[in-house]
């Protein structure tokens, strides 16, 4: 399952109206498989946004004179995440969503989330907990939103070598180790 999206309170009929279900379809994708085992999540996710069209400047801000702002922005909808690094993100996301909402800046938001969970959690699947956490928020959190589910697997780290100052590799032991002889 690379991503899965779940909608509240009529939000797939908003992305409709505004003919931006492709559009949004085709940006999670490539928010997936640019992010997919990646460490440096935040960075690449923002380069990701920016590629498809999703940091219109200006438009990002949540709260005038405030350095808040989503992740994208498009026609009226929002996209906002934080690096898919906790599911627990999802009350924070939602309650931004909801001031933009408010306001009237957004019509409805996609909340992009880790489907990564303790194995010991005796809530469910992912997707559950979400369905049964937004309907326990409402009416405090009423807007129209989405919520995307990423399954982007634990980062990808290269093993055996190790790169010197000039970036030039040094092989490492058996035990990870690099040894003191290479590094001159």
């Amino acid at each position: 399952m690379p991503f899965e999206v779940i909608h509240f309170r009529e939000s797939e009929k908003i992305l409709k109206e505004k003919r931006l279900v492709k559009d949004v379809k085709e940006t999670l994708e490539y928010i997936d498989d640019a992010l997919y085992g990646s460490l440096y999540r935040r960075e690449l996710l923002r380069q990701a946004l920016d590629e498809m069209n999703w940091r219109e400047n200006g438009s990002l801000n949540i709260i005038d004179g405030r350095r808040y702002q989503y992740k994208g922005f498009k026609k009226g909808v929002a996209l906002e995440g934080d690096s898919f690094a906790s599911y627990e993100y999802l009350w924070t996301g939602l309650l931004r969503l909801q001031v933009g909402f408010d306001k009237g800046l957004i019509e409805t938001g996609i909340l992009m989330l880790t489907a990564a969970r303790s194995e010991k959690s005796s809530y469910g699947t992912s997707r559950e907990l979400a369905e049964a956490e937004v309907e326990l928020l409402y009416p405090t959190i009423s807007l129209p939103c989405s919520i995307a589910l990423f399954d982007l697997g634990a980062p990808i780290i290269s093993e055996g070598t190790e790169e010197d100052n000039d970036g030039t590799s040094i092989p490492a032991d058996d035990n990870g180790t690099v040894k003191e002889s290479d590094q001159s």
